[in-house]
């Protein structure tokens, strides 16, 4: 019933609206021309008047008219008032009650989640658009990448003939300080047994002359008597010393016994000690060669 009466009241105001509003002409074809712009032409056209139905009467004016519509709608059961129509008012009512009362309301609470949804959406945008420039700024840096990596492939070019050049004379430097060294290894291991053979003679030449003056009365006197003539300044008696005469004589001695005895199995185990020492020097330091049994160096690489 209510959709029956429904499409009844549409149908007549869609007449009556019809009615109301003039016929409006088929645009004519308008022909081209140089003169001066007429003031009518140049008039806007007016736009459409409002209210009910396009006749300019304010929207108020529907109330009494549909009340004034609804007393012979009603009577003559045109228009049923049944449960529909209850549930209908009633909705409306609602609808009305909410707007007037909480509308305000809702409409800030939906705002302020909107102003919060805008914020978040700012903020991620200018973090995207940060992160856009930081990345923009980067490539910009990186635009000389190309020839930054020929200027250190040609700076390494330059470093690596360097390095070769260098490498060409490195191993004469290392092998002429190796040389030194087992050169200096020597002279120390002379000089230190020399040192040890001047002590062991000086200490049995020491003991052989105390133990001739100990044993002879005529080397005690002869030494005293020079002394005496030492100490008065007797040249001629002060210039004959026992003692010196002693070790010189022990020293010939020993000298003319070495002479017979040396078989040079004493200067060979001196040798092969020191032999011995260069070579695990040489090892142990990586030099470029070693020693031989008979002295003579070898290279090793």
């Amino acid at each position: 019933m209510l959709r029956s009466v429904a499409s009844t009241v549409a149908r007549r105001a869609t007449l009556t609206s019809s009615r109301g509003v003039p016929s409006v002409a088929a645009p004519h074809a308008m022909t081209f021309h140089s003169s001066v712009r007429r003031e009518e032409e140049s008039k806007e056209v007016e736009a459409p008047k409002g209210g009910i139905f396009g006749t300019g009467l304010s929207n108020w004016y529907a109330l009494p008219i549909g009340m004034t519509a609804a007393v012979p709608l009603i009577n003559f059961d045109l228009y049923v008032i049944n449960e529909e129509t209850q549930l209908a008012a009633v909705f409306v009512a609602f609808c009305v009650a909410v707007y007037t009362s909480g509308g305000d309301a809702i409409y800030k609470s939906l705002d302020e989640r909107a102003q919060v949804i805008l914020k978040e959406h700012n903020e991620a945008e200018d973090k995207v658009i940060a992160a856009l420039e930081q990345k923009l700024d980067f490539l910009k840096a990186n635009q000389n990448m190309v020839q930054d990596f020929e200027s250190i492939n040609s700076i390494r070019e330059d470093a690596y003939v360097k390095l070769n050049a260098a490498g060409a004379i490195k191993p004469k430097h290392d092998f002429k300080l190796q040389v030194e060294r087992v050169l200096g290894m020597v002279a120390t291991e002379e000089a230190s047994v020399a040192e040890k053979t001047k002590v062991a003679l000086m200490s049995e030449a020491t003991a052989a002359v105390t133990e001739a003056f100990v044993g002879s009365k005529q080397l005690k006197k002869s030494a005293l008597d020079a002394a005496i003539a030492t100490i008065k300044g007797d040249d001629k008696k002060s210039a004959a010393d026992p003692v010196k005469d002693e070790f010189v004589n022990f020293f010939k001695a020993k000298a003319a016994a070495a002479k017979k005895a040396d078989d040079g199995s004493e200067e060979a185990a001196q040798r092969a000690a020191l032999i011995a020492k260069m070579n695990a020097v040489c090892k142990t330091e990586g030099f470029f060669f070693e020693f031989d049994a008979d002295g003579k160096p070898k290279m090793t690489v």
